[in-house]
């Protein structure tokens, strides 16, 4: 029993430490335009990861539009219709433990949904709504 929670145990010190090292990077790249940042915002985050655009093959999508509104639970792309296994590293452990899958994905999601990628200060905002589900 106890060799089960050592590997549970690892992989939450992993999270953690990945995502905090890679928002404080985050917020070091923001504070040098916006010396007087003082954070992230989960509002901000929940307001990027839920409003409409014209997306991606000119079709409106929002960031729920594949992962759901719940990221507690799997959802279905809205283009492939493949499953996408939660968002929430507190459902899914396997998320958020790797920057560069961290980097990829929001670049990837941001062209999708905004036909841009993101600046520091709005994927600091949507990871930190992300890890608060």
């Amino acid at each position: 029993m106890k060799i089960l929670l050592i590997p549970a145990l690892l992989a939450s010190l992993s999270f953690g430490s990945v995502v905090e090292e890679y928002l404080l990077n985050l917020k070091n790249e923001v504070q040098k335009s916006e010396p007087d940042f003082k954070g992230f915002d989960i509002k901000r985050g929940e307001e990027i990861f839920t409003s409409t655009h014209l997306g991606k093959k000119g079709k409106e999508i929002s960031c729920s539009s594949c992962h759901g509104i719940d990221l507690t639970k799997s959802h279905e792309n809205f283009f492939t219709a493949k499953t996408i296994e939660p968002l929430s590293p507190k459902a899914n452990p396997k998320r958020l433990t790797k920057v560069k899958k961290i980097e990829k994905w929001l670049k990837r999601n941001f062209n999708d949904v905004y036909k841009r990628e993101g600046t520091p200060k709005e994927k600091g905002d949507v990871i930190t709504y992300i890890i608060s589900k």
